[in-house]
């Protein structure tokens, strides 16, 4: 593979593992899958066979962003105002919505993973993981495999969630039958996939995650064996936590989730819950402790209209943090880049009622890219630096979008929000979408695809 120089970045946020900081009016160097240089005049000498000049006047260049929890095959479900979030527990909501699910096909899967990712990727996402744990009877055992399938097509980073929901509902979940697997199936499909994807290479682009969805849809044993599996093979685990199921965890197990996750080892460093918004500060300060990292997703809060996450807290008790899209049955859309915007502003919103001083907009971008590298255990990505993975953004800013607001591009995206799709997106070195297209790719045909694919299922 070769590599590209970007010629005269107005700013890239460089950051060497002391924190972010803006470098004005320098090159960027990438060589195969890695970051070479950043400086000045990097052309003076010769470079390396094969290396693409693009002129990146006007440019600022962020490290791409790390999405830390999602659901892709929900873009198949969006746009549904009959589901309304906002007169429904989220219990409630999900007794509605979990047939619909349940109703999806083996395409639906792999068409809704190419929507989903060619979105984040429009929007400067460069690794997604997703939380996959909706798998109906009748669509197999392969639909990771077929997301996997989607990634290579779009060139994305991507770190595979293997969910999956073992408690009947007889027994108190929310899961249709069709949507059920034993815990052994569940394991076994994991440890498939493990051995057939996990990579653990410098700049690797496949890697599995053992995520069962959530401790209120699933046996003790399951996340028991989910520990077991993880730690044996060296793999991430993460789940739902923290989003109105503690109290049915309470009269359940006698404890609320983040006690009961703790006393079956589903935390620690390997571990990561999306949500968490309804913790208290006893609960998030064991999390620090055991360095449980939350993914936490700001859009649904719009929806469930219940608690603004505590993001000032979980900073100041020292948890590491990411940012999640999730899925968008209760977002939407599959846009990272305005998630950090939505972050926050919604703490902004409540900053009066808290206990400590909402972060700095450059932490938010910080959320956005190393701390999400960090949940996913990767050292690789999420920070710009000569060594680190190729994975970057660029947004020209030569527009009245941006009037009066180059003077500080690190609080730019989570303060002012960007509008519109990036100038270029680049992963793992290769541009992999600039000037509106995804080179070698047909969007039409994608989408065309999509909506067939869509269309063959009633839901």
């Amino acid at each position: 593979m070769a590599g590209y120089l970007l010629k005269n970045c107005a700013a890239v946020i460089v950051d060497e593992g002391k924190g972010p900081a803006v470098h004005r009016n320098v090159d960027l160097l990438t060589d195969g899958p890695a970051i070479l240089a950043i400086g000045e005049n990097l052309g003076a000498d010769a470079l390396p066979a094969g290396t693409t000049v693009q002129d990146a006047a006007g440019w600022f260049v962020y490290p791409g962003l790390v999405n830390t929890h999602h659901h892709f095959f929900q873009c198949f479900v969006r746009n549904r105002a009959d589901l309304d979030w906002t007169k429904l527990s989220v219990i409630e909501w999900l007794d509605r919505i979990y047939p619909i699910f349940s109703q999806l096909n083996e395409e639906c899967f792999y068409h809704s993973s190419v929507t989903a990712m060619a979105e984040m990727i429009k929007h400067g996402c460069t690794t997604a993981f997703d939380h996959q744990y909706n798998f109906p009877r009748h669509a197999g055992k392969r639909l990771i495999d077929r997301q996997f399938e989607a990634a290579d097509l779009l060139g994305m980073r991507f770190h595979a969630g293997r969910g999956g929901n073992t408690l009947p509902k007889s027994e108190g979940s929310t899961i249709p039958d069709e949507m059920l697997e034993t815990t052994d199936e569940f394991i076994a499909d994991c440890a498939r996939l493990i051995e057939t994807y996990h990579d653990t290479s410098p700049f690797s682009m496949r890697q599995v995650v053992v995520a069962p969805c959530q401790p209120v849809n699933c046996y003790r044993e399951t996340f028991v064996e989910s520990v077991a599996l993880a730690r044996d093979h060296g793999v991430m685990m993460h789940t739902h936590v923290g989003e109105g199921e503690s109290p049915v965890i309470q009269a359940r197990h006698g404890m609320r989730t983040v006690d009961y996750l703790e006393e079956l080892g589903f935390a620690g460093p390997d571990a990561f819950y999306a949500h968490c918004w309804e913790l208290t500060h006893d609960e998030l300060r064991k999390m620090a402790a055991s360095g449980t990292g939350v993914a936490h997703c700001p859009e649904p809060v719009y929806l469930v209209g219940a608690e603004v996450t505590d993001i000032p807290a979980m900073a100041a008790f020292g948890l590491r943090i990411g940012l999640g899209c999730d899925g968008a049955a209760s977002n939407d859309n599959s846009n990272l880049m305005h998630c950090l915007h939505s972050s926050y502003m919604l703490q902004c919103l409540v900053a009066s009622g808290r206990a400590h001083p909402v972060p700095p907009p450059v932490d938010f971008l910080g959320y956005g890219t190393s701390g999400g590298a960090s949940l996913l255990g990767r050292r690789d990505i999420g920070r710009l630096a000569p060594g680190m993975a190729a994975d970057l953004f660029a947004i020209d800013t030569r527009r009245m979008d941006y009037v009066g607001t180059r003077h500080d591009p690190l609080s730019l995206i989570a303060r002012v929000g960007i509008g519109m799709a990036t100038d270029m997106t680049m992963i793992n070195g290769r541009i992999v979408w600039q000037k509106g297209e995804f080179p070698g790719l047909d969007e039409a045909k994608l989408s065309a695809d999509a909506e067939a694919a869509l269309s063959a299922v009633e839901i």
